[in-house]
């Protein structure tokens, strides 16, 4: 049997789970693992300005191909800025390994140069984590690792190295095992035969259904389930922020997305239901609004793969824990099976009703002397035929890109949903852009957003790596200064962005091309041409109306119903 060291067998299991790009940044907890890099050319290492930049390129690969990303940081310091990248993933249940350094296990507790608890302070924000207490149970570890990020409601795991499990001249048998097995972790692997027959009798009677999807469809693979059974039964489909893609934007069916700044037919379509089947989504407060007033006149049955995601925050009528795909699939089989089928008239009278709440708003925004927000998401979409990945930082950029661009396939739509990240677009689309070159990948941002990791700009150059930036600038924190708007009489506190850099110029001294538009009329030619520019990174500094809101926006702890249309229109 081979002989390795516990460095060596870091980079070798790595290998054996078939991880071709790992991200990070060395340190001396770390050296050792970093010279076995070096002596190897199999997996190659991505080294980026700050750790933090790691994890999103990370999470991003796993967003977009359902498979784990690999981080790797040393110790104190390194491990710390890398907690905002794990709690990113852990609350929108992305598959991510994320291996840190640590200090000699001999001087752990004493308070060494460069240590930190790194088990305990990212204890709330991952799926499980391992410190490796001998070299050679590496392998296993990284297995196990792998495992669990993976399956069942997939998550971040961390593993803590202490340097001298690390030590070269220390060799140990490598042995790294095809499967994993673990009592006391099972994921469960299909639904319970009982629900899932209640839940479809109930489908089938509905007069008012809703199909209401999230994150745990695309990250579940259940994309192509989903379409056939909603387009069997003829019924409305609505994603949350992580579902967008599940099913297609551009597709009858699609309600686009709901929730807070939801459409307005998905909205009223999800409050006057009479069933909602949800697959894969949480019933997160950005759903659900008002839980108390949530859809009162609806029965619902709940796909998860979670148990504790059901009933969470919403009682359900028929809970189903199991995988999405395993689930729906069984789903079509009952459809096609069953005596009984929908109500033909109740659903064409259903499909009216929600026609008449599209026409009545339908994404619709009043044009002005100023290019509008919506304009350019439109125009992006446009550009790259609805067919390109894009990542985005949080705020209104987010928010108007979800609503604007029409996502037709899953895994497409790269942003963070549960914890909001600002600085998580440039260096997901540096992620995406690394594992799909030939694609079209577009970061869409805002100057407060660009700025929180802009250094990653060099990371570009290095490696190549030719995104597309999108920055709609309005010279603030545009959600922030529009929620003061709404409810602090336009008190505008520390929400608007003095003193920024020329971005164009600060682009270009990256050795990247920089392009500022500010006139409608010529977004359209500026935009051809930096897509058409395949080998290099540009950045777009798109002026935008500075006074635009996000709408439909939801009242706040009022029901789904409950919308501003516009600055003076409320539901």
């Amino acid at each position: 049997m081979e002989l390795l060291s516990g460095a060596e067998m870091v980079v070798r299991a790595l290998r054996d789970e078939g991880v071709k790009y790992i991200y990070g940044y060395p340190g001396g907890a770390l050296l050792h693992v970093y010279d076995a890099i070096f002596q190897q050319d199999e997996v190659e290492h991505i080294l980026v300005r700050h750790e933090q930049a790691a994890t999103h390129m990370a999470d991003a690969y796993a967003r977009a191909t359902n498979k784990a990303g690999v981080a790797l940081v040393t110790s104190g310091p390194g491990a710390t800025n890398a907690v905002t990248g794990i709690a990113t993933a852990y609350m929108d249940s992305i598959p991510m390994v994320v291996i840190t350094g640590q200090v000699m296990s001999y001087l752990i507790g004493e308070d060494a140069f460069q240590e930190t608890d790194m088990l305990g302070i990212s204890r709330p924000i991952v799926k499980h984590s391992f410190s490796v207490q001998r070299p050679e149970d590496i392998p296993s570890i990284i297995k196990k690792a792998f495992h669990i990020a993976q399956s069942g409601r997939p998550g971040p795991v961390v593993v803590d190295i202490p340097k001298d499990m690390t030590t070269p001249t220390e060799r140990y048998p490598y042995d790294y095992p095809a499967n994993v097995k673990m009592r006391s972790y099972g994921p469960i692997s299909r639904g319970h035969s009982g629900q899932i027959k209640k839940a479809v009798d109930m489908l089938l009677a509905a007069k008012r259904p809703v199909i209401y999807t999230g994150g745990g469809v695309i990250m579940g693979d259940a994309s192509e389930e989903l379409v056939k059974l909603a387009q069997e039964l003829n019924y409305p489909v609505t994603n949350t922020l992580m579902g967008l893609g599940g099913y297609p934007g551009t597709d009858r069916q699609s309600l686009g997305m709901l929730g807070m700044h939801g459409s307005y037919e998905a909205n009223m379509a999800m409050h006057h239901s009479d069933f909602i089947l949800a697959v894969g989504a949480r019933f997160d407060d950005r759903v659900t609004n008002g839980t108390d007033k949530f859809c009162p006149t609806a029965r619902i049955a709940h796909i998860d793969i979670d148990p504790a995601s059901i009933s969470k925050t919403i009682d359900v009528d028929v809970p189903i824990v199991g995988p999405a795909k395993a689930v729906l699939k069984e789903m079509l089989e009952l459809v096609a099976e069953a005596k009984t089928q929908p109500d033909a008239e109740a659903i064409a009278n259903w499909w009216k009703q929600i026609d008449e709440w599209r026409q009545r708003h339908g994404g619709r925004f009043e044009l002005g002397d100023k290019m509008k927000p919506q304009q350019v998401i439109e125009m992006l979409s446009k550009v790259t035929n609805g067919d390109a990945f894009v990542c985005s930082d949080v705020g209104q950029h987010q928010m108007f890109a979800a609503q604007y661009y029409k996502f037709n396939k899953p895994n497409r739509w790269i942003n963070s949903g549960g914890l909001g990240t600002m600085g998580f677009g440039l260096p997901a689309a540096m992620g995406v852009k690394l594992n799909f070159p030939d694609a079209d990948v577009a970061c869409v941002t805002g100057e407060g957003s660009i700025q929180m990791n802009i250094q990653e700009l060099s990371t570009c150059k290095q490696y190549d790596l030719p995104v597309k930036i999108i920055n709609l600038n309005n010279q603030s924190l545009g959600m922030v200064r529009q929620w003061q708007d709404m409810n602090y009489e336009s008190r505008h506190s520390q929400s608007y962005m003095k003193s920024l850099p020329d971005f164009i110029k600060l682009v270009e001294s990256y050795g990247h091309v920089g392009m500022k538009v500010k006139r409608y009329e010529d977004l359209e030619g500026a935009m051809r041409e930096a897509f058409a520019m395949k080998d290099r990174l540009v950045f777009m500094d798109i002026y935008v109306d500075p006074f635009e809101h996000v709408y439909p926006m939801q009242v706040p702890r009022g029901s789904m119903r409950d919308m501003w249309l516009n600055k003076t229109e409320r539901t």
